[in-house]
């Protein structure tokens, strides 16, 4: 069985893309999560990673997902936050969760939006590719495997909303924040494909399952080739 560990799985965006590529999924987070659609352990994402990886557990898994959280290199963070004063001191998770990764011995993927986030950009996808109502970039770095990145497709125009002062329209709506133009939660769900929550606080932290399901047919495809 083809089986992915969802490391900092929220909601579960990432893992539903996992699911519909054919991969069976159980995820882990630190929050109480009902509507996470698929087996849930609650809990540190590292401590629980660390344990499977000594206990030998870990090896009923194909490949590993993380999505630590990412305050500290996102540019929101880095941008406006910071010229404004705003936000606090964020802990950057991505080294620790890389170097548990590693040990594991199994191919891995981190996601990280864009910003300053210590990552290799092995791969960088935006919902303009998958035909979505959002741009929602993220770069993700793959461990043990690798896939050429698809063709980066122009934009179709603005994403609508308040900016520097100034509205605009376009065929992307903000799936992030609230107020000044950002997406209600049902546009937010469309925009996405992600029916099975309307908590906004998961929605605005979610991926699409379109890039999860991309790349996990793109490992399965390199996989087989290799095995062949």
């Amino acid at each position: 069985m083809r089986r992915v560990l969802d490391l900092f799985s929220c909601a579960g965006g990432a893992g539903w893309g996992y699911h519909l590529a054919g991969f069976q999924v159980d995820g882990c987070d630190t929050a109480d999560r009902p509507n996470y659609p698929f087996a849930y352990h609650r809990g540190d994402a590292l401590e629980y990673l660390d344990h499977l990886t000594t206990t030998g557990d870990i090896d009923r898994y194909t490949l590993v997902h993380a999505s630590p959280p990412c305050q500290a290199g996102c540019a929101l963070t880095i941008g406006t936050n910071t010229s404004q004063g705003w936000g606090g001191t964020h802990r950057d998770l991505v080294a620790p969760t890389r170097e548990l990764l590693e040990r594991t011995g199994l191919p891995y993927v981190i996601e990280q939006p864009n910003g300053r986030a210590a990552i290799r950009k092995d791969l960088t996808l935006c919902g303009e590719m998958f035909g979505l109502g959002v741009i929602r970039h993220r770069n993700f770095e793959l461990g043990r495997w690798n896939t050429p990145t698809p063709i980066h497709r122009r934009h179709r125009g603005y994403v609508r909303g308040h900016r520097h002062g100034t509205y605009r329209t376009g065929p992307y709506v903000a799936s992030y924040g609230s107020g000044g133009g950002k997406a209600t939660v049902p546009e937010m769900q469309t925009a996405m494909g992600i029916t099975w929550t309307d908590v906004r606080e998961e929605l605005t932290e979610a991926i699409p399952p379109a890039y999860t399901r991309w790349i996990g047919h793109s490992f399965l495809t390199i996989r087989q080739e290799a095995l062949a």
